[in-house]
């Protein structure tokens, strides 16, 4: 679910242009939000720091009209009296290799590139914010992970994305390089990733957590009888799922390193190349277009993941109702592979038009003469002329107290953003004993309005009340705070369903947890009287809720002798542990059943879920509210030929010290939590297996501590860096002679005359970009 990301220094340098068509007077901070809120689920790259430089607002617009249509903005379309670089040239005709057919070059606008791009960027947030959330509880049971893999897994796109992103911004971004050709393989790298993710469910073979084979208890002295083989472990030399299926978590990874490979160029030379082939004033249009089209892909991923879901896993082999299996049982894992396949199919569909477009669209050559003609013009040879200088300025930034805490405090908000993204959809599945596809639909209504909410209303606050760069500050301290209070949401923790053995004594559960904690099963903490001579195996996890509303490791450990199966529901008889008396159900048929359990979870009597989900909601907007104006505090806190440079340095603390190890801490303090373990098959390694029972109260506690901690040093670091703010004198100096409050900025330094100088660095008259992730 989500701070937003932050573009690459480098990527930034070369996409100097792509927000010039801010000089529209209409246009507003809010045009920009949803660019903000795909960030905050995409995790694209924010890359153009260029929207703060110094904009030239005389009348240019004769020199646009002479190589672009004045309604849309684009270059002429072929055939017109300009002709772009290129045009002559057989490159700049859409098609592939020496296949260019004429009737493909009526696609050659900014349109059609827009188009595909907007599909590439939604299939991206769909697969990554989406899909990979939705299914972690999922794998977890499928393969027999821990939180703490799970979470490295999750973290596998940004530790990718990060690895990748300046080596292809650079050759991306080279003179000559085709942009079109390096998405096209952008895209066909992110399919392959989504079928790899698929793969271990092919690899794997089918799911054993549940078999039609009775479970119930068959009064045996010798569980292993002659063979020596465990009930529900393959035996010795049976290959299938002898294998360790915790293995499969390198596939996973794998699949991640290429989700986040494939992604980078989607949000970086993706942008440059539409700002390249559209005029300045349009290309903020296009842009926003481009991100509010990309935050599809997560609400998206959550619906239709969660649907996805509630399909049995094996439905192609298996039916479901066969084995009495519905997605409210405990061992119901949903067909999570679909999705990737889908996803993976589309993703290498989508590569051929991408790769089809020129490297250039004609008119592009026109668009860029006039828009260097309105730039700073020796701004890249002094970039690249100041290579030599990088250590000093390196010093410089690191030596600006503002800009220091800003990238902490941006650090600490990624951390909670990544890690409540990755684990959000398992603490609401835990908490009120929900299926994983209703927990997945519930997050996707906390997060997608909350996160695009959030940060269109912090957008529009800087525009609206004119914030210097101390108010935008004070902003951020304001909506942390907020944040803050609203943590309290992880205080309405449900208290655990009673589970025999692990929480609450066998035969008379209502008296409390007189057990002790269980972590593994070979304690003996699950074998009672009551089941004493059953021969129940640790391997078949199958639980069953008894009448007395207690649930029960399986069938047989809660002692019952008779099994049937009505409809989707497996109902069981002469439950020797289970204290209350038998209860009647109908049969389809018109007859009746006695039974004392079912192989359903039992129903939580907790109250708090809609509380939590509301108190969750507003957590989530107040902290994305302060995205979009803590990224302009950023810019306008450093001088203007370091803003790429900032941009970079920030991206990088906040990816290594946020949402890169968020998962994996997210991970190992919910495996803390854990009371019941999977129990390995003889052979296997002793530390592989899921949980199967956590403790709600610390998993609230643990994600409370989390949720403070990182709100707390938030507030810390945005208070230090408007503490060590100090306003310039030329800016005192205009306040007071204009007598407006500090928190204004002033019109008295007109655009035309240079920027405004802030603590001896140059800030912009005007912010719009979103903060990174």
């Amino acid at each position: 679910m989500v701070v937003t990301a932050l573009g690459v220094g480098e990527a930034a340098a070369m996409s100097r242009r792509a927000a010039q068509g801010l000089d529209n007077p209409g246009f507003t901070v809010g045009d920009e939000a949803p660019a903000a809120a795909a960030e905050a689920f995409g995790r694209p790259f924010a890359l153009d720091d260029s929207q703060y430089d110094e904009i030239d607002l005389t009348d240019k617009s004769g020199g646009d009209s002479a190589a672009t249509s004045p309604d849309t903005g684009e270059p002429p379309p072929p055939g017109a009296a300009s002709k772009g670089a290129g045009d002559a040239d057989g490159d700049a005709r859409c098609g592939w290799c020496l296949f260019r057919p004429g009737l493909l070059q009526r696609f050659r606008t900014a349109k059609w590139v827009l188009f595909w791009l907007c599909w590439a960027g939604t299939m991206q947030g769909m697969v990554v914010n989406g899909f990979v959330n939705v299914v972690i509880s999922t794998i977890e049971r499928r393969f027999a992970l821990r939180s703490t893999q799970s979470g490295l897994v999750a973290g596998g796109y940004d530790i990718a994305s990060f690895a990748c992103m300046v080596p292809v911004t650079y050759l991306g971004g080279r003179p000559g390089a085709s942009k079109p050709r390096w998405l096209g393989w952008g895209v066909v790298v992110m399919g392959i990733g989504s079928l790899v993710f698929a793969l271990p469910h092919f690899a794997s073979g089918p799911y054993r957590g549940a078999t039609s084979a009775p479970n119930v208890c068959h009064n045996v002295t010798d569980l292993y009888g002659e063979t020596g083989a465990v009930p529900g472990c393959p035996a010795a030399g049976a290959g299938g799922e002898a294998e360790h299926l915790s293995r499969y978590m390198w596939v996973f990874l794998l699949g991640q390193l290429l989700h986040g490979v494939g992604a980078s160029p989607l949000y970086t030379l993706g942008v440059t190349f539409i700002d390249e082939n559209v005029t300045k004033k349009m290309s903020s249009v296009y842009l926003g277009i481009y991100y509010t089209m990309a935050i599809i892909g997560p609400a998206a991923g959550y619906v239709l993941g969660g649907e996805l879901l509630k399909v049995y896993v094996d439905f192609v082999t298996v039916d479901s109702a066969d084995m009495g299996l519905t997605p409210n049982s405990n061992v119901w894992v949903g067909a999570w592979w679909i999705g990737f396949l889908f996803a993976g199919a589309l993703c290498l569909l989508l590569a051929a038009p991408l790769m089809a477009f020129p490297p250039a669209l004609p008119g592009a050559a026109e668009l860029q003469a006039q828009k260097v003609s309105e730039a700073h013009g020796d701004s890249r040879a002094q970039a690249f002329s100041k290579v030599r200088e990088l250590p000093r300025a390196l010093r410089s930034l690191l030596g600006n107290p503002t800009f220091f805490f800003l990238n902490l405090a941006g650090a600490s908000e990624g951390l909670l953003i990544a890690g409540f993204a990755a684990f959000l959809p398992k603490l609401i599945e835990n908490q009120f004993s929900l299926s994983a596809s209703r927990a997945a639909l519930l997050v996707g209504l906390i997060t997608v309005p909350a996160g695009g909410g959030g940060t269109f209303l912090g957008g529009y606050l800087v525009k609206r009340l004119g914030l210097t760069c101390s108010g935008i500050i004070k902003l951020c301290v304001t909506a942390t705070v907020l944040g803050a209070a609203f943590t309290s949401c992880f205080f309405l923790s449900c208290p655990n369903l009673q589970f025999a053995g692990v929480n609450a004594p066998y035969g008379n559960a209502s008296a409390g947890g007189g057990a002790p904690a269980a972590t593994g099963i070979g304690g003996g903490a699950l074998d009672a009287p009551c089941n004493a001579g059953c021969g129940c195996s640790p391997a078949r996890f199958d639980p069953v809720c008894g009448v007395d509303g207690v649930m029960y490791y399986s069938p047989c450990h809660a002692g019952c002798a008779r099994e049937a199966t009505l409809a989707d529901l497996k109902v069981f008889d002469e439950c020797a542990c289970v204290t209350a008396p038998p209860r009647e159900m109908s049969r389809e048929d018109g007859g009746d059943v006695i039974f004392q359990a079912t192989n359903e979870t039992c129903a939580s009597k907790c109250p708090y879920m809609w509380a939590f989900v509301v108190l969750a909601f507003f957590t989530m907007l107040f902290t994305f509210m302060a995205t979009m104006p803590a990224l302009s505090a950023t810019l306008r806190c450093v001088q203007d030929d370091q803003r790429s440079f900032a941009l970079g340095i920030q991206w990088i603390k906040v990816r290594l010290l946020g949402t890169i190890p968020a998962p994996i801490v997210f991970g190992k303090l919910i495996d803390e939590t854990c009371r019941l373990w999977q129990e390995p098959c003889p052979g296997f390694d002793p530390s592989e297996g899921a949980c199967l029972v956590y403790n709600n109260d610390f998993m609230a506690r643990y994600m409370l501590a989390l949720a403070f901690i990182g709100k707390a040093a938030s507030l810390l670091f945005f208070f230090l860096a408007w503490w060590f703010y100090i306003p310039p004198s030329s800016l005192r100096e205009a306040l007071a002679t204009a007598g407006t409050p500090s928190s204004v900025e002033t019109p008295s330094v007109p655009p035309t005359t240079g920027p405004v100088l802030m603590n001896g660095h140059a800030g912009p008259h005007d912010d719009g970009l979103p903060v990174p992730a």
